[in-house]
């Protein structure tokens, strides 16, 4: 048997400052998920890290635990693996003043 597997966009094409995260994925059919953020312009400002969130209804988030750096650079890519996480995922990230980025965000899960 075939492992069934998916990609989904998370973000595409937009511009995260302050306090920034994708639209929630449901996932629960998922063993594992591996994504990616690519920056797809010069991100402006420090770059922060950006962290897997999990929640139990896709409106309560907490933090997974995974982190990655952002890219600090046009085309750069930051990737996260993570396994065992329930039902509901996105991305945050918290940016200081003056600091962007525009982002495409990718989830590939696997069953």
């Amino acid at each position: 048997m075939l492992p069934e597997n998916i990609t989904a966009i998370l973000a595409r094409n937009e511009e995260w400052s302050g306090e920034a995260a994708t639209e929630p994925y449901e996932a629960g059919w998922a063993r594992e998920a591996v994504i990616f953020v690519r920056a797809l312009k010069q991100p402006v400002g420090p770059a922060p890290m950006a962290r897997v969130e999990i929640s139990p209804d896709g409106m309560h988030w907490i933090p997974e635990g995974t982190e990655m750096q952002m890219p600090t650079e046009k085309d750069g890519i930051a990737v996260a693996r993570i396994a065992r996480f329930g039902s509901w995922l996105r991305v945050s990230a918290s940016f200081e003043p003056g600091a962007s980025c525009t982002v495409l965000v990718t989830a590939h899960l696997k069953a």
